[in-house]
């Protein structure tokens, strides 16, 4: 049977959730690789890790308040003349706005934790490993090691933290990471930890081998139907309440728009906020 789309030899925790959310969307975004408008949430999620980041390239005993005001600000700069910035066509104020609620979260981390006691290893860290025929890929926030020299993988999240219902989705991704450290690094985290800077709230777990061999088993499954998927062309749209935030939604067939047409109309609409 002959291939409609090409299939993926790799997957990150983003894209799994992706297909999962909606497949339809996911065919646009991962597969058509069709542009999208920047989002705010997004841009400012970005922002925070950044000052984040550069904020933990400093020495221990530097980590303060006032460095990582330096750290934000340089950030700021830096996002400035991105497009993941500049296509949010912010005016004076909104940009105020935007700038001022960003730093409100990297003050929350600040009462989250003492980042002077961090023992970190690794910033913005690239692994992947193979799984048969697929390779899996993620960028780990922050790997740091416990009292006891273990591993620990990090990750920021500048929204609020879910609901009891919906944390075991939530930490499907750090999972991912877990094995990645296993595979890469030869150890298995001992602990797993979303920090959720709107509300100050901190979720953690303890990845276990049936864990991570669940990780594999549940991503290679999703790879399968990504495969079905790009086989027979048959990508369902799944409607919810994220609707009517995507920016696919008019070449969406559950809304009576034309997937065909997106590859043609979106770059169209979208490439003067992408560039």
């Amino acid at each position: 049977m002959t291939t409609m789309f090409d299939v993926p030899t790799s997957l990150s925790p983003s894209r799994v959730e992706s297909f999962l959310s909606c497949p339809m969307a996911f065919r646009f975004s991962s597969l058509e690789r069709l542009p999208e408008p920047p989002a705010t949430y997004t841009t400012k999620g970005s922002l925070v890790h950044r000052a984040l980041e550069l904020l933990f390239t400093e020495p221990n005993h530097r980590r303060d308040l006032a460095v990582a005001k330096t750290a934000f600000d340089r950030a700021v700069l830096e996002y400035r003349s991105d497009p993941e910035f500049t296509g949010l066509r912010l005016d004076a104020a909104q940009e105020a706005e935007f700038v001022a609620d960003a730093w409100t979260l990297v003050e929350a981390y600040f009462d989250m934790e003492d980042p002077r006691s961090v023992r970190d290893i690794g910033l913005e860290l690239r692994l992947s490993a193979q799984v048969g025929e697929l390779e899996l890929r993620g960028i780990i926030d922050r790997l740091e090691l416990d009292a006891e020299g273990r591993l620990v993988v990090v990750d920021y999240k500048t929204g609020r933290a879910p609901g009891p219902k919906y944390q075991q989705d939530r930490m499907n991704g750090v999972h991912f990471y877990s094995f990645l450290c296993q595979e890469v690094l030869g150890q298995r985290p001992a602990e797993v930890r979303l920090m959720y800077l709107r509300d100050g709230r901190t979720i953690t777990a303890t990845p276990t081998e049936q864990s991570v061999r669940f990780l594999t088993t549940r991503t290679t499954a999703v790879w399968q139907a990504i495969a079905k998927a790009c086989t027979s062309g048959e990508f369902q749209p799944k409607q919810g309440p994220l609707c009517n935030l995507c920016s696919f939604r008019d070449w969406c067939p559950a809304f009576g728009g034309s997937p065909e047409r997106a590859q043609h109309e979106a770059p169209a609409r979208y490439a003067a906020l992408t560039t």
